[in-house]
């Protein structure tokens, strides 16, 4: 059997119907930025806030899914992008559940993230960059990565080895060394709003 033996199966239920039955849009909120920048604690807060209102979420966050998804994977730049791939095509999938994805991943080059956008419908990527400068994340250094990676005990690392492509035309920039977690929420739910995903 090859690719061409597999067709997409439509459904009866569809991704409008489960909109509507949620009562939200379904979209992807992408947060790209280094380690330690603040994308997971934002992804999370964000999370909490919208569950207060009763919306619909999930959160896919870099570091769990390589317990499961991509436990196989490495840190190579090919691995790297399999492993955004595989996140790209599961948020998809959420998005076609109708479903609020939050996705907190490093994401360092903006073709991974092109990537993920192409799993994505049209107008339901949003793409936030957590642009906290190299000096403050490493200055917080949550996991002891920055250390491990300046002793030459971790390669391709990020902001160290490895370069970071900021976006070009993110939909939000947040520097968490400079705005609080609850402004970078209300930063977020009102760009949500203003996109009409929530109301």
């Amino acid at each position: 059997m090859t690719h061409n033996d597999i067709k997409w199966q439509q459904h009866d239920v569809n991704a409008a119907q489960r909109e509507a039955l949620f009562g939200h849009q379904s979209a992807v909120i992408w947060f790209t930025g280094l380690s330690g920048s603040g994308k997971s604690s934002v992804a999370n807060a964000l999370e909490q806030a919208l569950a207060a209102q009763g919306k619909h979420t999930y959160l896919l966050d870099g570091d769990n899914v390589r317990h499961g998804l991509c436990a196989d994977l490495g840190f190579s730049a090919q691995d790297r992008t399999e492993n955004l791939r595989r996140v790209g095509a599961v948020a998809g999938l959420m998005v076609d559940a109708g479903l609020l994805v939050l996705s907190a991943f490093i994401s360092p080059y903006r073709n991974q993230r092109e990537l993920v956008k192409s799993f994505i419908p049209p107008g339901k990527f949003i793409e936030v960059h957590i642009s906290t400068p190299l000096e403050v994340c490493e200055q917080r250094d949550v996991k002891g990565l920055y250390k491990k990676a300046r002793a030459g005990e971790i390669s391709h690392f990020t902001g160290i080895s490895d370069p970071y492509e900021a976006p070009e035309h993110a939909d939000l920039v947040l520097d968490t060394s400079v705005t609080s977690l609850e402004d970078s929420v209300q930063q977020l739910l009102a760009l949500l709003k203003e996109r009409q995903i929530i109301n």
